[in-house]
């Protein structure tokens, strides 16, 4: 058989129990809670401190779901003849939607260009396999490919041309030849991320701005939190990974964004005001109200972080 189950959490409403908040709001005050939660990232604040208990509580319902799952194979004989695959589509909301959760030691979260965007769960338990890490980077197209190879049945390149079987890797047989990965989200979002195109290839990283044609390059064996752009340093790879990204575009054909021309500068240096001072301050507010003792959502905590509207 075949299943893909897709959980609804840790996707909004952002939403636990009052045992599971109680844990974890517990666990907060144990550590210490920090007089400030969040910073300004380069459009909007992010959550730097994981004391959301609320989210917490949310992760944990999730992680109880999956133990639901696994034990029911165990229980039917079927878990040492099953593939499970875990993994995400994109970082845990750090901005925009719900503030909900921090990435670090990666930069940004959902929506955002930044390593904290990209990098997601990805686990991959084969029976018979050995248990072990890799730092090889893959991507969700290697999925279709490995189950083929996995199951021994014959690949179909027609059909997965973005993704490449994991079966060696994971027999700890050879690592593949690292391919260049590429990403283009060539339109705004509300978690924070800016128009662009993004090019990974080993340790390099190129991030093309759609908005000014700027670039950003990071070494991301050195660099995981992408605080140091080495475009000046390094031009000369600079100019070899932007043109190697954008003939990769122009080969796909893809769309590209185009000037906005009802842009109004003094609303946005407006804006930037609010979401610096007043979003900054109020998300302050509610992290506090959260961990506090009285905390009260209302009497069922659906929603009990509503929210956050921009």
């Amino acid at each position: 058989f075949f299943a893909v189950l897709a959980f609804y959490a840790v996707h909004s409403p952002i939403q636990t129990t009052q045992e599971k908040w109680s844990k974890y709001r517990d666990k907060a005050e144990a550590s210490g809670i920090s007089s400030e939660g969040y910073r300004m990232e380069r459009v909007l604040p992010i959550r730097e401190v994981q004391d959301n208990p609320i989210y917490g509580g949310l992760v944990e319902t999730m992680d109880d779901a999956v133990g639901i799952v696994l034990e029911e194979l165990r229980k039917q004989g079927l878990d040492d003849n099953t593939i499970v695959i875990f993994t995400s589509d994109n970082g845990g909301v750090s901005s925009g939607d719900n503030y909900s959760t921090s990435n670090l030691p990666l930069r940004g979260g959902k929506g955002y260009q930044w390593e904290g965007g990209t990098r997601v769960p990805y686990f991959i338990k084969v029976p018979g396999y050995q248990p072990g890490t890799s730092e090889y980077p893959v991507t969700g197209a290697d999925l279709y490919p490995t189950i083929l190879d996995l199951l021994d049945l014959p690949l179909i390149p027609d059909q997965h041309q973005d993704g490449q079987s994991l079966k060696p890797l994971l027999s700890g047989e050879q690592t593949p030849n690292q391919r260049a990965l590429f990403w283009h989200y060539p339109h705004y979002g509300n978690q924070g991320g800016e128009p662009s195109s993004v090019l990974r290839h080993q340790q390099w990283k190129l991030i093309h701005y759609w908005e000014d044609n700027r670039n950003e390059l990071y070494n991301l064996d050195t660099d995981v939190h992408e605080d140091h752009d080495l475009l000046v340093e390094k031009m000369e790879q600079g100019s070899k990974l932007e043109q190697k990204l954008l003939n990769y575009l122009s080969e796909m054909n893809v769309e590209f964004p185009l000037v906005d021309s009802l842009f109004d500068a003094a609303a946005l240096e407006k804006r930037k005001a609010y979401l610096k001072n007043e979003l900054k301050n109020n998300l302050e507010m509610k992290r506090k109200e959260v961990l506090s003792v009285n905390f009260e959502p209302d009497s069922t905590w659906w929603g009990s972080q509503p929210v956050t509207i921009d």
